[in-house]
């Protein structure tokens, strides 16, 4: 029997916890569940933010705010795309996404056509 042994595996083996590395924060299931789901925040993507900048589109934190807020009311009432019209800006936003498509200042967006969207947002 020299050349065959029985190991014994266990039914249930042991689980190792991972150990928290020093730059991971501690939170609880509930603070991660919450933060993932109560994400009010709009992204803007590479192409949106050249739109500002080269347009020189100013938005405060505030106005930021509310149209954050404002997309995220209209996606829950399932609108996937909608256009934002604010009084400096037009912007189109992925709701589904969160993010922000494209910006333009509302005297350009007076010469537009806007397809593909499924909702306005007028502040």
């Amino acid at each position: 029997m020299d050349k065959f042994s029985i190991h014994r595996v266990p039914l249930y083996p042991t689980i190792r916890q991972k150990q928290p590395t020093p730059t991971n924060t501690q939170q609880s299931f509930s603070a991660h569940l919450h933060e993932a789901t109560n994400q009010q925040e709009l992204k803007v993507s590479k192409h949106a933010h050249e739109r500002i900048k080269e347009r020189n589109i100013s938005i405060t934190e505030q106005e930021w705010q509310v149209v954050s807020d404002k997309v995220f009311e209209a996606h829950s009432k399932g609108v996937k795309q909608p256009l934002v019209l604010m009084d400096q800006a037009a912007l189109i936003v992925s709701a589904k996404n969160a993010t922000v498509i494209t910006a333009m200042d509302r005297t350009e967006a007076k010469q537009q056509l806007f397809t593909n969207i499924d909702g306005t947002i007028v502040l």
